[in-house]
Protein backbone atom coordinates (compact mmCIF):
# COMPACT_ATOMS: atom_id res chain seq x y z
CA UNK A 1 0.00 0.00 0.00
CA UNK A 2 3.04 2.29 0.16
CA UNK A 3 2.54 3.23 -3.46
CA UNK A 4 -1.06 4.15 -2.81
CA UNK A 5 0.11 6.65 -0.21
CA UNK A 6 2.17 8.30 -2.93
CA UNK A 7 -0.92 8.98 -4.98
CA UNK A 8 -1.13 12.35 -3.38
CA UNK A 9 1.42 13.51 -5.91
CA UNK A 10 -1.28 13.38 -8.57
CA UNK A 11 -2.89 16.40 -6.98
CA UNK A 12 0.35 18.32 -6.53
CA UNK A 13 0.63 19.89 -9.96
CA UNK A 14 1.58 23.25 -11.47
CA UNK A 15 0.27 26.61 -10.40
CA UNK A 16 1.62 30.09 -11.18
CA UNK A 17 1.80 32.13 -7.99
CA UNK A 18 4.48 34.21 -6.29
CA UNK A 19 3.65 33.32 -2.69
CA UNK A 20 4.80 31.29 0.28
CA UNK A 21 4.55 27.51 0.07
CA UNK A 22 1.31 27.19 2.07
CA UNK A 23 -0.39 29.91 0.01
CA UNK A 24 0.73 28.22 -3.20
CA UNK A 25 -0.69 24.91 -2.06
CA UNK A 26 -3.99 26.45 -1.01
CA UNK A 27 -4.21 28.24 -4.34
CA UNK A 28 -3.57 24.94 -6.08
CA UNK A 29 -6.48 23.30 -4.26
CA UNK A 30 -8.78 26.10 -5.37
CA UNK A 31 -7.77 26.19 -9.01
CA UNK A 32 -6.58 22.74 -10.13
CA UNK A 33 -9.30 20.31 -11.21
CA UNK A 34 -7.21 17.92 -13.29
CA UNK A 35 -3.64 17.20 -14.36
CA UNK A 36 -1.44 14.69 -16.13
CA UNK A 37 2.31 14.22 -16.28
CA UNK A 38 5.28 11.96 -15.65
CA UNK A 39 7.31 11.17 -12.55
CA UNK A 40 10.56 9.64 -11.37
CA UNK A 41 10.64 7.91 -8.00
CA UNK A 42 13.58 6.83 -5.85
CA UNK A 43 13.36 5.02 -2.51
CA UNK A 44 16.22 5.16 0.01
CA UNK A 45 16.65 3.05 3.14
CA UNK A 46 17.46 4.53 6.55
CA UNK A 47 21.18 4.38 5.71
CA UNK A 48 20.62 6.47 2.59
CA UNK A 49 21.14 3.57 0.16
CA UNK A 50 19.04 3.55 -3.02
CA UNK A 51 16.78 0.48 -2.90
CA UNK A 52 14.25 1.25 -5.65
CA UNK A 53 14.29 3.35 -8.80
CA UNK A 54 11.15 3.62 -10.94
CA UNK A 55 9.22 5.94 -13.19
CA UNK A 56 5.82 6.29 -14.75
CA UNK A 57 2.91 8.57 -15.49
CA UNK A 58 -0.15 9.92 -13.70
CA UNK A 59 -3.47 11.64 -14.27
CA UNK A 60 -6.14 12.90 -11.91
CA UNK A 61 -9.58 14.44 -12.03
CA UNK A 62 -11.04 15.85 -8.83
CA UNK A 63 -12.74 14.66 -6.79
CA UNK A 64 -11.17 11.30 -6.01
CA UNK A 65 -10.37 10.05 -9.51
CA UNK A 66 -6.80 9.22 -10.42
CA UNK A 67 -4.56 6.86 -12.35
CA UNK A 68 -0.97 6.15 -11.33
CA UNK A 69 1.07 3.90 -13.66
CA UNK A 70 4.50 2.43 -12.92
CA UNK A 71 6.51 1.24 -15.92
CA UNK A 72 8.83 -1.14 -14.03
CA UNK A 73 7.87 -3.12 -12.11
CA UNK A 74 4.49 -2.83 -13.87
CA UNK A 75 1.73 -1.66 -11.56
CA UNK A 76 -1.42 0.44 -11.99
CA UNK A 77 -3.35 2.25 -9.25
CA UNK A 78 -6.78 3.61 -10.14
CA UNK A 79 -9.23 5.60 -8.03
CA UNK A 80 -12.71 5.63 -9.58
CA UNK A 81 -14.32 7.92 -7.01
CA UNK A 82 -15.54 5.10 -4.76
CA UNK A 83 -12.80 2.48 -4.74
CA UNK A 84 -9.05 2.24 -5.20
CA UNK A 85 -7.80 -0.56 -7.46
CA UNK A 86 -4.16 -1.71 -7.33
CA UNK A 87 -3.08 -4.10 -10.09
CA UNK A 88 0.26 -5.88 -9.82
CA UNK A 89 0.87 -7.20 -13.33
CA UNK A 90 3.72 -9.55 -12.36
CA UNK A 91 1.51 -11.32 -9.81
CA UNK A 92 -1.70 -10.83 -11.83
CA UNK A 93 -3.24 -9.72 -8.55
CA UNK A 94 -5.72 -6.92 -7.87
CA UNK A 95 -6.30 -5.33 -4.47
CA UNK A 96 -9.41 -3.18 -4.05
CA UNK A 97 -10.41 -0.98 -1.12
CA UNK A 98 -13.17 1.51 -0.53
CA UNK A 99 -11.85 5.03 -0.92
CA UNK A 100 -13.33 6.23 2.36
CA UNK A 101 -11.23 3.63 4.20
CA UNK A 102 -7.94 4.93 2.87
CA UNK A 103 -8.54 8.66 3.18
CA UNK A 104 -7.91 10.66 6.33
CA UNK A 105 -4.46 11.61 7.56
CA UNK A 106 -2.70 10.15 4.53
CA UNK A 107 -1.20 11.68 1.40
CA UNK A 108 -4.41 10.55 -0.29
CA UNK A 109 -6.23 13.20 1.73
CA UNK A 110 -4.06 15.79 0.00
CA UNK A 111 -4.94 14.11 -3.27
CA UNK A 112 -8.65 14.38 -2.58
CA UNK A 113 -8.38 18.09 -1.91
CA UNK A 114 -10.48 17.76 1.23
CA UNK A 115 -11.73 21.00 2.73
CA UNK A 116 -10.51 19.97 6.18
CA UNK A 117 -6.90 19.25 5.19
CA UNK A 118 -5.52 21.40 7.99
CA UNK A 119 -7.62 19.38 10.47
CA UNK A 120 -5.98 16.16 9.25
CA UNK A 121 -2.45 17.52 8.91
CA UNK A 122 -0.12 19.85 10.73
CA UNK A 123 1.15 22.15 7.99
CA UNK A 124 4.46 23.93 8.40
CA UNK A 125 6.48 26.13 6.06
CA UNK A 126 10.14 25.12 5.98
CA UNK A 127 11.57 27.98 3.94
CA UNK A 128 13.71 27.91 0.80
CA UNK A 129 16.23 25.23 -0.13
CA UNK A 130 17.77 24.35 -3.50
CA UNK A 131 15.66 27.00 -5.21
CA UNK A 132 12.33 25.62 -3.94
CA UNK A 133 9.92 26.67 -1.19
CA UNK A 134 9.26 23.69 1.09
CA UNK A 135 6.07 22.78 2.93
CA UNK A 136 5.77 19.96 5.46
CA UNK A 137 2.59 18.02 6.21
CA UNK A 138 2.48 15.77 9.28
CA UNK A 139 -0.58 13.56 9.89
CA UNK A 140 -2.45 14.16 13.11
CA UNK A 141 -3.56 10.52 13.26
CA UNK A 142 -1.02 8.30 15.00
CA UNK A 143 -1.89 5.31 12.79
CA UNK A 144 -1.09 7.02 9.50
CA UNK A 145 1.31 5.04 7.32
CA UNK A 146 4.02 7.70 7.24
CA UNK A 147 5.65 10.33 9.44
CA UNK A 148 5.67 13.33 7.11
CA UNK A 149 5.51 14.61 3.56
CA UNK A 150 7.65 17.48 2.34
CA UNK A 151 6.63 19.33 -0.81
CA UNK A 152 9.06 21.40 -2.86
CA UNK A 153 7.30 24.20 -4.73
CA UNK A 154 8.51 26.67 -7.33
CA UNK A 155 6.59 29.54 -8.86
CA UNK A 156 5.44 27.01 -11.47
CA UNK A 157 4.10 24.48 -8.97
CA UNK A 158 5.24 21.36 -7.13
CA UNK A 159 8.54 20.04 -8.47
CA UNK A 160 9.46 17.56 -5.74
CA UNK A 161 8.00 15.46 -2.96
CA UNK A 162 9.71 13.61 -0.12
CA UNK A 163 7.85 11.04 1.98
CA UNK A 164 9.34 9.57 5.17
CA UNK A 165 7.75 6.39 6.55
CA UNK A 166 7.92 4.75 9.99
CA UNK A 167 10.60 2.29 8.82
CA UNK A 168 13.20 4.95 8.09
CA UNK A 169 12.70 4.84 4.32
CA UNK A 170 12.48 8.03 2.29
CA UNK A 171 10.72 8.21 -1.07
CA UNK A 172 11.75 11.06 -3.34
CA UNK A 173 9.70 12.05 -6.40
CA UNK A 174 10.38 14.49 -9.22
CA UNK A 175 7.69 15.62 -11.67
CA UNK A 176 7.95 16.70 -15.29
CA UNK A 177 5.86 17.19 -18.45
CA UNK A 178 2.97 18.27 -16.22
CA UNK A 179 -0.16 19.64 -17.92
CA UNK A 180 -2.59 21.41 -15.61
CA UNK A 181 -6.39 21.24 -16.11
CA UNK A 182 -6.42 19.15 -19.32
CA UNK A 183 -9.55 17.47 -20.66
CA UNK A 184 -9.39 13.84 -19.52
CA UNK A 185 -11.53 10.97 -20.73
CA UNK A 186 -13.68 9.40 -18.00
CA UNK A 187 -12.49 5.93 -19.06
CA UNK A 188 -9.04 6.81 -17.70
CA UNK A 189 -10.45 6.38 -14.21
CA UNK A 190 -12.30 3.11 -14.70
CA UNK A 191 -10.75 -0.27 -13.97
CA UNK A 192 -11.83 -3.84 -14.67
CA UNK A 193 -9.74 -6.69 -13.22
CA UNK A 194 -7.98 -8.67 -15.97
CA UNK A 195 -9.39 -12.10 -16.71
CA UNK A 196 -7.91 -14.71 -14.41
CA UNK A 197 -6.52 -12.25 -11.88
CA UNK A 198 -6.87 -12.77 -8.14
CA UNK A 199 -9.00 -10.01 -6.59
CA UNK A 200 -8.51 -9.25 -2.90
CA UNK A 201 -10.17 -6.73 -0.60
CA UNK A 202 -13.51 -4.94 -0.40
Amino acid sequence: MQRFFLLSVLFLSFQAAHAASLERFQSYLRTTQSARGDFEQKVYDKAGKLVQDSRGSFAFLRPNRFRWTYVKPPQVIVGDGERVWIHDADLNQVTVRRLVRVLGSTPAALLAGASDIQNAFEMKELGEKDGLEWLEAKPREKEAGFERIRLGLSTGGVEAMELADHFGQTTVLRFFNVVRNPQLDASTFRFSPPKGSDVLGD
